[in-house]
């Protein structure tokens, strides 16, 4: 099939001036352009007000009207640079046919996936009604690039392969993800299988939220401080199910789990999107990979930026890489709810970090629901002061 126009490619012919677009073709700007993740969430007044009128979460994600009128809030409200597609990385298991709820109080749910007999019962790839389920979120995504201001940069996103297979084997979040991991080892073939599956459906899905009129995407690898050891891809423990594994090719024993298991499958993901759209921009965030992960994460994935969390020092980091990495983050959430001397201290530092580099200002992780909205605001005015 042939390549898609892309946001970046819309820019480049004078339709628009996206800051975030600019800075992840390499250019720095100061100040830098902003945005947050969970932008568009709990901590806004209006967003409480369309969540309840949605009726549920996932009512939320799936209907068009109310995910444009919750991505737009905080672009209304704050002017970010950028406005980031209102959804959840488990929108993607619930297509492959997994039930998906959010409980009140507690977070998703699934029906964990412990065993090779739920994993047969997942929609093989190539199946038509993936993509029908998700037909509401590229519905979203076109109708956002209509309602935007130009000069917004629109983001689309999935998760990481190894975070939602995660949430996939033990049906919730947990601290230590031990199902995930107990899995991964005792039944690597398995887990293997999964994550093709996910590299192969999330590889569409953001080509498509691309063809529909995202500028750029985010891969969110919200566990990959938490990973399993790098066991062989298949070695003699059992023979791949399902789909076929990529991955399983030799010398693989010698590497580290988190190449192992989250940069090699988010690098094919890159991959599989740059085949269908050759000149997509991708960021990459993998929270909890610490100085080394985050350094490797644009090099071994070929993502155009490096989300930094909150546990990395942006500044050390900074003159590890080269100065053509494009970087984004990473103010503290918790500086964000304290405000005051604390937040300016901090917005301060970030741009120390980053003064003259190709930069994105966000937080090291999402917004909380406990933040005030006039912190958001002092943020804001510090940074483009």
């Amino acid at each position: 099939m042939g390549a898609t126009m892309t946001g970046t490619e819309r820019m480049s012919e004078g339709k628009s001036d996206r800051k975030v677009l600019r800075v992840l073709e390499g250019e720095a700007i100061g100040p830098p352009p902003a945005w947050m993740m969970r932008q568009a969430g709990r901590y806004l007044p209006e967003y409480r007000a369309s969540r309840a009128e949605a009726g549920s979460f996932l009512d939320l994600c799936y209907s068009p009207d109310f995910a444009v009128e919750v991505t737009l809030q905080p672009i209304r409200r704050f002017g970010f640079d950028a406005a980031i597609l209102f959804s959840d990385i488990l929108v993607v298991p619930h297509a492959l046919g997994q039930d998906v709820r959010f409980v009140e109080g507690e977070g998703p749910r699934l029906d964990p996936l412990n065993g090779r007999d739920a994993f047969g019962r997942l929609r093989e790839a190539g199946d038509p009604a993936i993509f029908s389920h998700l037909a509401p979120v590229f519905e979203t995504v076109k109708r956002l690039r209509a309602e935007l201001p130009g000069e917004t940069t629109l983001l689309g996103f999935c998760g990481a392969p190894w975070t939602v297979a995660s949430y996939m084997i033990g049906g919730r979040g947990t601290p230590d993800l031990a199902p995930a991991r107990a899995l991964a080892e005792g039944d690597t073939a398995l887990v293997d299988s999964l994550i093709d599956r996910l590299v192969t459906v999330q590889t569409a899905y953001l080509v498509r939220q691309l063809e529909a009129g995202a500028d750029a995407v985010q891969i969110f690898e919200s566990h990959a401080g938490t990973l399993p050891r790098a066991v062989p891809a298949s070695g003699d423990i059992v023979e791949p199910v399902g789909d076929v594994t990529e991955s399983a090719l030799p010398g693989e024993a010698a590497m580290d789990a988190l190449t192992r298991w989250s940069l090699r499958p988010i690098a094919r993901m890159i991959a599989g999107v740059r085949a269908r759209v050759p000149h997509a921009k991708i960021i990459v965030f993998a929270r909890g990979s610490g100085l080394d992960g985050h350094g490797r994460v644009v090099p071994e994935t070929g993502a155009d930026a490096v989300g930094v969390d909150w546990a990395v020092d942006l500044k050390v980091l900074r003159r590890q890489l080269p100065a053509t990495t494009v970087t984004q983050g990473n103010l503290h959430p918790d500086t964000l709810i304290e405000g005051g001397d604390a937040l300016d201290a901090g917005v301060d530092a970030v741009l120390e970090a980053t003064a003259g580099l190709p930069h994105v200002f966000n937080l090291g992780h999402g917004i909380t629901p406990q933040t005030p909205v006039a912190h958001v605001e002092r943020m804001l005015a510090r940074l483009r002061r």
